[in-house]
């Protein structure tokens, strides 16, 4: 069986993950949901981008995990692409949920802009109100449990650059693509599907799989970890 470590995107920890890990654990697999510094029960830890990175290491090696499957969603995929090259034959393969990947020397303001609205908000980017999460595929009672459970993001963790050893495109990676949030997962993510390592998944559902649709979530990274033994 494999072990999980999940890392959730912007604005939330560990907690967005409990129906995914439920499931998990029931088909007999490791799971380990982690908040990142900074966020949920962590606000107040000093959080850069290569403290979420180390973050994530950190976990990996206190828990002695081997067969890893690394998943990071949205923003999280930057820090956890970046610790997935360095728990080398520990990882078994790294699943980006609707994404960010890391680019070595760029930052996650590189692509959206978020330093302006980071300064006016004392160094954090506040978490979005409920019309935010429209078309998402989500519940009246899912954007509650979203908005009451996010927390400001580390300012610094977004405009930090990642820092990458080799190409992205040497990891066995999966990518899930979730289709309310729109079918192109950008040229970076185009460019690393064209190569041998890496497929991807497509979902109909949105941005926040792990609350919209957690059984399906969870039976792709049942089924990713089952690809690494074919």
């Amino acid at each position: 069986m494999a072990n999980y470590v999940l890392v959730a995107g912007a604005w939330l920890g560990s907690w967005a993950w409990e129906e995914v890990a439920a499931q998990l654990r029931a088909a007999g697999h490791g799971v380990h949901p982690l908040t990142l510094s900074g966020l949920a029960e962590r606000q107040g830890e000093p959080a850069g981008q290569q403290t979420h990175v180390r973050d994530v290491v950190s976990e990996v090696e206190r828990l002695d995990l081997r067969e890893v499957v690394l998943v990071g969603h949205s923003y999280s995929g930057i820090p956890v692409g970046q610790a997935a090259e360095r728990i080398g034959d520990r990882l078994a393969r790294v699943v980006f949920v609707d994404a960010n990947v890391p680019v070595d020397g760029e930052a996650f303001e590189d692509a959206w802009s978020v330093r302006a609205e980071i300064t006016a908000h004392g160094g954090f980017w506040p978490p979005p109100a409920a019309g935010d999460f429209e078309g998402q595929g989500l519940t009246a009672e899912q954007v509650d449990r979203l908005v009451s459970g996010a927390t400001p993001h580390p300012g610094a963790t977004l405009t930090e650059p990642a820092q990458l050893a080799g190409p992205l495109s040497g990891l066995p990676a999966l990518y899930v693509k979730c289709l309310l949030d729109g079918e192109d997962p950008g040229p970076v993510v185009t460019g690393l599907l064209e190569g041998e390592r890496w497929s991807l998944v497509q979902m109909e559902t949105g941005h926040w799989p792990m609350l919209s649709a957690p059984a399906e979530l969870a039976r792709i990274l049942s089924d990713a970890a089952r690809v690494t033994h074919a």
